[in-house]
């Protein structure tokens, strides 16, 4: 780990000068975190305070609650602090972050130290201040390890250093030590590669065969950001069976141009868009518009406004397009990858699993939106591509690397393995495979060639994953385990990542009726049927804990084929309440409540949508005082100690579920 002290400390961070820090220690017993903090304080100029829960009730033992009271008073005082607590687990870290309400940078040290290290200072060390000490000490220091979770900058940190040797620990120490009362330090993760970095191999990662051309080795060689350098074998998110993929190693990389300079032909350019789906920006995206000419743009416009990541959508060129008349080109593939821009919707915020996810969906997508040209240019029946004469091929743009032709050969099918495994485990409740769940859930994408749909809505094409709520109202029998209750009209589930203490769906069983978008005055007693299922559920939610109150309603545009109301408790208490797009799909005018809908409904024969693009340019606002945060983590700490009252609007008509006792 390179950190030299002067560097680092006059480096001038994002914060402001004078910022008190806190410091997180993390790792194991004996991994160093008493030691760690007392050569700080002994030496830094800086005013420290070291919270400890072993010694804070006067010398002895005390509580997550006494350690906070004492972390928020130093703070206050303007001194920075030290939690030494293990801190291996992101829920034991949760209540620490919220001291950064206060106004201060957040730290994390993470003594990652050998467990056999540990285990023996552990064992040895005699008069510890919580007696975790002699034989047991191992156990403990093995059972805690088991359950380590590295600390993200996603929690909330603005700095975290990793320390994984003696040396580590020593260049952390010269840097806190060396700390000054108004030096700051520069924000990122310190002595670990980011694993960030490695969302962007691409799509590589995740076929059967990779071959790398020599230019994305010479890369690799500099640092940049390239395949990995050696063929290896992946599982393929989409097909199984042995595809031809062959590397242009010698080509151009002018993906526009390959027909007219090098003889090749390929009739669709996947393209790596921006999410507004707009021209410019440089790179493949402005060369591809820039060589399609103004039809693409008409085009792309005409399919949709936007996209979000792991999403993709089919363009066809006009004749009149020079990418088509000279090229030969007949379909652009918008595909948008995982986002790791803050400026941009939908940031992951360093979450590389999810950045995993997103990409492995994207390129789902893509090769669901190059079946469907396939078919509709060769009129193959659903689930083949059997009998291609002419091998249709896409071509994927890629900023760096040669471009890549994945030619699809004759006598396979498609077998999408990542979907039907989704569908398993998308059935209801006690899954540990977390892909998302409705408007959240993995996006194969939108395909807007031949739908693969059966008697659905013909307003929008579902992608295989997004069939699991249709394939559960349609054969409750073969999921009666796992569901609530069944009628005869509708089915009750638990969400599968709940957004809040309690999250039920009430699912629709009528065929066709796969959003709120296909409901007219005829399906009026049906909505009216489901809202009653939802209170009966409310109140019975409310029988355990009267303290919770509950909103009835519908998503304007849900992710998820299959009409279904959203029965959730208004705590918003849940792991898998994440970003941005989760928040402000419930809590603004984007979630229809259901008593709304039927007033609608029965008025006007439809009901009023509202589009997911604006969901995204929404600020954070809690939905009960309605002030703004910046981020997830802010907004819930607020929301947890929030107790104003919900708007007035909430307040009428019915649209809060409360305990008798609060109305």
């Amino acid at each position: 780990m390179d950190m030299d002290v002067d560097d680092t400390c006059k480096a001038g961070g994002e914060g402001e000068k004078g910022k008190p820090i806190v410091v997180l220690l993390v790792g194991a017993p004996g991994s160093g975190k008493s030691t760690f903090c007392d050569q700080v304080l002994r030496s830094s100029a800086r005013p420290w305070v070291r919270i400890c829960q072993d010694t804070i009730n006067n010398g002895k033992s005390g509580t997550k609650v006494q350690c906070l009271k004492n972390a928020a008073r130093a703070l206050k005082e303007g001194k920075s602090v030290f939690i030494d607590r293990c801190n291996l687990e992101r829920e034991q870290r949760v209540d620490f972050m919220r001291l950064g309400a206060l106004q201060v940078e957040m730290h994390a040290v993470v003594l990652d130290l050998p467990a056999k290290l540990c285990v023996s200072r552990s064992v040895k060390r005699t008069d510890h201040e919580g007696n975790l000490q002699g034989g047991k000490a191992a156990a403990v220091v093995n059972s805690m390890l088991r359950k380590k979770e590295l600390p993200k900058l996603s929690e909330g940190f603005s700095r975290i250093v990793f320390c994984q040797n003696e040396s580590d620990v020593q260049a952390a120490l010269d840097t806190y030590i060396g700390l000054g009362a108004l030096d700051t330090l520069p924000h990122g993760c310190f002595g670990q590669k980011n694993p960030d970095a490695k969302v962007q191999l691409g799509i590589m990662k995740f076929l059967k065969k990779v071959d790398v051309p020599s230019n994305a080795r010479s890369n690799a060689s500099r640092g940049q950001d390239s395949a990995p350098p050696e063929s290896t074998e992946v599982k393929n998110p989409i097909c199984e069976g042995r595809e031809n993929i062959s590397s242009l190693s010698d080509t151009a990389g002018d993906i526009t141009r390959l027909h007219s300079r090098g003889g090749l032909h390929c009739n669709v350019i996947a393209n790596a868009a921006n999410w507004r789906l707009k021209p410019g920006g440089g790179g493949v995206n402005a060369a591809i518009f820039s060589a399609a000419g103004p039809a693409l743009e008409v085009a792309t416009k005409e399919q949709a406004k936007s996209l979000s990541p792991g999403n993709a959508v089919v363009v066809p060129l006009s004749s009149a397009s020079p990418l088509h008349s000279s090229e030969g080109v007949t379909h652009v593939i918008h595909v948008l990858g995982p986002n790791m821009n803050p400026n941009r919707p939908n940031c992951l915020d360093g979450d590389y699993l999810k950045g995993c996810k997103i990409l492995r969906m994207a390129y789902t997508s893509l090769f669901e939106g190059f079946l469907s040209v396939v078919r509709s240019q060769e009129k193959l029946p659903k689930g083949s591509i059997e009998k291609i004469g002419s091998k249709p091929s896409v071509l994927l743009g890629h900023s760096k690397d040669a471009p890549k032709i994945f030619s699809l050969k004759s006598d396979q099918k498609i077998k999408r393995d990542g979907v039907y495994e989704h569908e398993r485990s998308k059935k209801c409740k006690g899954s540990q495979n977390e892909v998302g769940s409705d408007i959240n859930v993995s996006r194969a994408g939108k395909v807007n060639a031949n739908n693969d749909n059966t008697g659905g809505s013909n307003s929008k094409v579902w992608a295989s994953w997004a069939q699991a709520l249709y394939n559960i109202a349609m054969h409750p029998e073969k999921h009666k385990d796992d569901l609530l209750e069944i009628t005869d009209d509708f089915v009750v589930l638990n969400d599968l990542y709940p957004k809040a203490k309690k999250h039920i769906l009430v699912l629709a069983r009528c065929d066709g009726l796969d959003h709120l978008a296909d409901v007219s005055k005829e399906h009026l007693q049906l909505l009216k049927m489901m809202h009653a299922m939802g209170l009966k559920w409310a109140e019975k939610f409310l029988l355990e804990d009267a303290s919770l109150v509950f909103r009835l309603g519908y998503h304007s545009v849900p992710s998820m084929r299959q009409l279904h109301l959203h029965v959730i408790s208004q705590d918003f208490d849940s792991k898998h309440l994440k970003n941005k797009k989760h928040w402000n799909t419930f809590t603004t005018a984007f979630f229809r409540d259901s008593v709304d809908v039927i007033e609608e409904i029965s008025n006007h024969g439809k009901a009023t949508l509202m589009d997911e693009e604006s969901v995204l340019l929404m600020e954070l606002r809690c939905h009960r005082c309605r002030s703004a945060h910046p981020n997830i983590p802010r907004l819930k700490s607020h929301i947890t100690n929030c107790r104003a009252p919900f708007p007035a609007n909430l307040l009428q008509n019915g649209r809060l579920v409360l305990a008798p006792s609060d109305t």
